[in-house]
């Protein structure tokens, strides 16, 4: 082959590379655009939705860590915030900011004081919330206080006799005491373990428990109540009264008030049919 032929020969060679190579380029990056439109797609119409679990009064996040686990486990996204338990309107400002930054459907759980919440958030983004489930918590209705709730109906031993209060900035904290937790609020737990849950609680202020909610739960949404029938804290009678006035499902679970770390798998299991 002459040289000019051979510079001919390597010109064209060349050409149709550099072709095969923006061709096999483009169609990786159509179907990596495909694989995105199809996963987004997916999400949006199919995706589990993400729970969001809401601690309450005297117990923070890691109250949630066994149904933390499991529900990862069976593939869920799930947030369990730490409540800064100041006030009923900026507790639920706070995580109505938190679910707003999720995309999709949201699943709220709400223990005790954390139901108060729950339902202050659905009426803040009532679309957006898929479910609610009441652990062992109030449904109250626009302008009643959780302490009014709980003082509804006989049999809480949440008293000046077993608690007591530390003025700190800006408010008055509200602990139970350290001799009373265990009856009061973790009868489920050992000696042990209350003690431990006694001395790492997270006080509520006086002025969070006495707060009036600002809403109902939105019509339209779907709402589970888990009664505590060994309630120390919330007596029975008033969160079954709560759900029943709310339209809620309801079941009962023989547990005291701490049923997040005493009965985690009844609550998972609930919360999976809700947000089926």
């Amino acid at each position: 082959m002459s040289k000019k032929n051979w510079t001919i020969a390597a010109t064209v060679i060349a050409g149709v590379l550099a072709l095969s190579t923006t061709l096999a380029t483009t169609a990786s990056a159509a179907q990596h655009t495909d694989t995105t439109e199809q996963v987004a797609a997916a999400a949006e119409h199919g995706a589990k939705p993400t729970v969001v679990l809401i601690h309450g009064a005297f117990a923070d996040a890691s109250s949630w860590d066994s149904e933390v686990a499991e529900l990862e486990a069976d593939g869920y996204q799930v947030i369990a915030p730490a409540v800064p338990l100041r006030g009923l309107a900026s507790d639920a400002a706070y995580v109505t900011s938190l679910v707003r930054s999720i995309n999709g459907p949201v699943v709220l759980v709400g223990h005790s004081y954390g139901g108060a919440v729950a339902t202050e958030v659905a009426a803040n983004d009532p679309k957006q919330i898929k479910a609610i489930v009441y652990a062992a918590a109030f449904i109250p209705v626009a302008g009643e206080s959780v302490l009014q709730l709980s003082n509804m109906f006989p049999g809480s031993l949440l008293s000046p006799a077993t608690s007591y209060t530390v003025n700190v900035p800006g408010g008055t904290d509200l602990y139970i005491k350290a001799a009373d937790f265990r009856t009061a609020f973790a009868a489920d737990r050992t000696r042990a373990q209350a003690a431990v849950a006694a001395a790492t609680q997270r006080p509520i202020t006086q002025a969070a428990a006495t707060e009036p909610a600002a809403a109902s739960v939105p019509a339209g949404i779907p709402l589970y109540e888990i009664v505590a029938s060994q309630d120390k804290m919330i007596p029975p009678a008033a969160e079954r009264f709560m759900a029943q006035r709310a339209g809620a499902t309801i079941y009962a679970v023989d547990s005291a008030h701490d049923m997040p770390v005493s009965h985690p798998q009844i609550i998972v299991s609930v919360i999976e049919r809700a947000a089926r």
